[in-house]
C-alpha cells in the first residue's frame, strides 16, 4: 500500500495532464500561478512530439527548439488553450493544431519568440534531443505521423516513470530494475526468472506475480494518462488504441 503522501504527489502529477486543469485555467478572467504551473508541467510532459513534428517539418534543430519553447511561451502568455474546442476532445490534436497555427503566425513576423521568453524556464532535455536527432534521421514517417508516435512514446515514457517513483517509494527500486524489461518489448533482454530470483532472494513463483502485478498496474497508469488528455470516458479506449496502432505501425 502507498503512504497517503505518495498517493498525493502520485494524483498531483496526474491532475496537471488533464483536460480540465487547462479548460478551468481558461474560464477565469486571469491565470493563476496554480494554473501557470499546471501549464508548465504540460510543456515539460509533451514538448518531444511537438518538437520532432517541427524538425520533420525541415526546421533545424536551434529553430526547432526556439518555435517548441517560444509556442508554449505564447500558449501561456495568450491563454489560447481557452479556445480550445471541447468537442474535439483530445489534447494530442489540440496541441498540434495550435503549434501549426502559431508557426503560420511566426512565418508573418520578424521573428519567433526566443526560448519561451521566460515563461518556460527549463531548457529542453539535450539527451532527449539527440534521441529524437536519430528518429529524424531514420524514420520515414510523414510529420503528423512522426508526432502522433512520440506522442504515444512520452505516455508510455511518463507512465513507466511513475510506475518507477511508486516502486521507489514502496523500498522496491532494485526489484523494479530487474521486472522494468519485461514491461516492454524489450523482453528478451530481461535477466531469467532463476537468475533474478537467486539475486533478489525472491521465488521465481513470487517474482511471476510480481511481473504480473507490475504490469496491471502500468496498465492502469497508462489509462490514467490517456484519460487526462481526452474529455470523456468514452474516449479513453479509442485514443489507446489509435496510439497502438501508431506505435505497431512505426
Amino acid at each position: 500500500m502507498q503512504s497517503p503522501q505518495a498517493t498525493s504527489t502520485r494524483e498531483g502529477l496526474f491532475a496537471s495532464t488533464r483536460w480540465s486543469v487547462v479548460l478551468q485555467a481558461g474560464d477565469s478572467t486571469a491565470a493563476s500561478q496554480q494554473s501557470l504551473n499546471a501549464l508548465s508541467e504540460l510543456c515539460r510532459i509533451y514538448w518531444r512530439p511537438l518538437y520532432l513534428f517541427l524538425r520533420r517539418e525541415g526546421y533545424g534543430p536551434e529553430d526547432a527548439q526556439d518555435l517548441t519553447q517560444g509556442f508554449f511561451a505564447d500558449l501561456i502568455e495568450t491563454r489560447s488553450y481557452a479556445r480550445a474546442d471541447r468537442e474535439k476532445g483530445r489534447f494530442r490534436s489540440f496541441l498540434l493544431g495550435a503549434l501549426k497555427h502559431f508557426v503560420a503566425d511566426a512565418r508573418d513576423r520578424e521573428h519567433a519568440q526566443k526560448r519561451g521568453g521566460g515563461l518556460v524556464p527549463e531548457q529542453l532535455d539535450e539527451s532527449a534531443i539527440a534521441e529524437i536527432e536519430a528518429q529524424v534521421e531514420r524514420s520515414k514517417l510523414d510529420s503528423d505521423r512522426l508526432y502522433d508516435r512520440e506522442w504515444a512514446a512520452s505516455l508510455l515514457r511518463r507512465s513507466l516513470d511513475r510506475l518507477s517513483q511508486e516502486c521507489a517509494l514502496a523500498g522496491k527500486a532494485e526489484l523494479f530494475g530487474y521486472l522494468k524489461p519485461f514491461l516492454s518489448a524489450t523482453e528478451e533482454t530481461a535477466v531469467p526468472y532463476d537468475e533474478m530470483s537467486r539475486r533478489s532472494h525472491r521465488p521465481v513463483a513470487t517474482l511471476r506475480s510480481d511481473v504480473a502485478r507490475l504490469r496491471s498496474r502500468y496498465r492502469a497508469i497508462l489509462r490514467e494518462e490517456v484519460r487526462g488528455t481526452v474529455i470523456a470516458e468514452d474516449d479513453v479506449d479509442d485514443e489507446l488504441r489509435h496510439l497502438c496502432r501508431v506505435l505497431v505501425a512505426a
